[in-house]
């Protein structure tokens, strides 16, 4: 059994804010909210799909229906 990575774990394969593909990815196309780290990732690093994410007001929570959920807690402790 392998271990299914993360939704934001390194390597990402897929830009978390667009959804493309890290390589054909233009640098203008992250919104600049997103630059400047005001917005949460909406789609998975791993395979590209929307994820399902909920702002809090301590912070989000994404949910990748393949490779699982990642919350803005666990990212700050790292």
């Amino acid at each position: 059994m392998t271990d299914i990575p993360a939704p934001l774990a390194a390597p990402l394969t897929f830009g978390v804010y667009t959804g493309v593909r890290l390589e054909l990815e233009h640098p203008d196309s992250v919104p600049k909210a997103a630059q400047l780290g005001l917005e949460p990732p909406r789609y998975c690093g791993q395979c590209g799909r929307r994820m399902v994410v909920q702002v809090r007001p301590d912070g989000w929570s994404a949910r990748c229906s393949r490779h699982g959920t990642v919350d803005s807690v666990e990212l700050a402790q790292r």
